[in-house]
Parts: C-alpha cells; sequence; structure tokens
C-alpha cells in the first residue's frame, strides 16, 4: 500500500468519525431519545449497556473478602433491613408484584424466586455502590459494611422461605436498623429460641432443602 493510498484512508476514517461524533451530538439535542421508563432499550442498547454493567460489577467485586454468611445473628439483622429497604422493589417470598417492582425499567428481579444464590461478592458490591440510571440506590451511603453483609446473608436463605418463615424472620429481626451496624436486641428467655430459629435456616438439617450455591450472574 502506498503512502498517498495510507493517507486517502486515514482521510476517510477521519472524516467518518467527525460525521459520526456530530450526528450523536445532533441525536442527543432532538430530543428524540425517548427517556421514559415505560419505554424499552433497542436489543443492541440494551445489550451494551448490560454489557457494560456486568463487567463494570465483576472488575469491581472480584477478590472483596467474604465473611460467614451462615451466622443467624448476620442473618437476623438483614431480614428486617431487606423488608424495609428491599421488598419493595425485589419483592416478598408469595409476592409476584408490587407498583415498584411493576414501573421500574429495567424491571428489578424478585428475588425471593431466585433459582441459584447470587455471588456475594457481586451481592455486597452493587448493595454498597447502587447502579447507576436502575433505581439502585448506593445503600453505602447510609448503612455500614456488617448491616450490608446481613442483607446479603439474608439473600442467601430468601429463596427457600416460605411467606410464614418470611415474617417470623422480619419479627425476630427488631426490624430497620443499619446506622451503626447494631442491631435490635431481644431479651434473654427468647434469645435462644431466636437464635435456633435462625441457625435452622442458615444450616437446614436435610441437604434436600439446601439451595444450590452456584453463583448467579444477575442482581
Amino acid at each position: 500500500m502506498s503512502i498517498h493510498h495510507l493517507k486517502n484512508l486515514l482521510k476517510a476514517g477521519a472524516g467518518l468519525l467527525i460525521v459520526a461524533v456530530i450526528g450523536g451530538v445532533l441525536f442527543v439535542y432532538s430530543g428524540l431519545f425517548d427517556p421514559g421508563a415505560d419505554s424499552k432499550h433497542s436489543t443492541l442498547v440494551y445489550t451494551l449497556l448490560q454489557t457494560m454493567r456486568e463487567r463494570g460489577i465483576a472488575t469491581r467485586a472480584h477478590g472483596i473478602p467474604v465473611p460467614d454468611l451462615q451466622e443467624p445473628a448476620l442473618i437476623l439483622g438483614g431480614a428486617g433491613n431487606y423488608d424495609a429497604m428491599c421488598s419493595g422493589c425485589h419483592l416478598k417470598p408469595g409476592v409476584k408484584d408490587s407498583e415498584m417492582h411493576r414501573g421500574l425499567y429495567p424491571q428489578p428481579p424478585a428475588l425471593a424466586a431466585l433459582a441459584q444464590p447470587i455471588d456475594p461478592e457481586r451481592a455486597f458490591w452493587v448493595v454498597k455502590h447502587g447502579i447507576k440510571a436502575s433505581g439502585m440506590p448506593a445503600w453505602g451511603k447510609s448503612m455500614d459494611d456488617r448491616s450490608i453483609w446481613g442483607l446479603v446473608a439474608f439473600l442467601h436463605v430468601l429463596p427457600k422461605l416460605t411467606p410464614e418463615d418470611y415474617h417470623e424472620a422480619v419479627e425476630l429481626s427488631g426490624g430497620h436498623s443499619h446506622g451503626d451496624g447494631e442491631h435490635a436486641q431481644h431479651d434473654d428467655s427468647d434469645g435462644a429460641a431466636h437464635h435456633h430459629d435462625m441457625e435452622k435456616v442458615a444450616a437446614p438439617e436435610s441437604t434436600e432443602d439446601a439451595p444450590d450455591h452456584h453463583h448467579d450472574a444477575h442482581d
């Protein structure tokens, strides 16, 4: 290839780039893009956004140290916070829809219905930092890390809870508490029973009841 021919190719490429940039700017300011949550992205745009999101989360979540997610106190604290902060969008056992869940786009996953638990590193990162333009808040702005791990621990047992189990766990949790990582305390007469109840959830006696702990790529 001659120098002259190479220069012509470079000029043509630069020209196409300039046209693409100008076209992009005109599209941005034209108002043609529909920002409504009731209007879906095109397949191409959705795929690009999803790929960028998933790769970005995977890169940043890799290597986060994971505590013991079967600790009953951690699970119990997560139950109250999930009910107060997450259930409106991500639903409860036995609940198939809500006004928030129906109105968001992309629609948040029904976490109680997941066949596989979410990767704990990924779940922690998403809960702490949120996801841009998705409705997922950055709870790390108001929650300490232990409280966030409580949510992650609860997510791992959530899919196997019945509506009754869920209600009991929320009642035992003492409710919404995450400002300093301390959860509501119960009196000694009930503490052992509460601890035992959550131990049964964290470590089911029958392997047939235990969930498959392969990782799910979705939040």
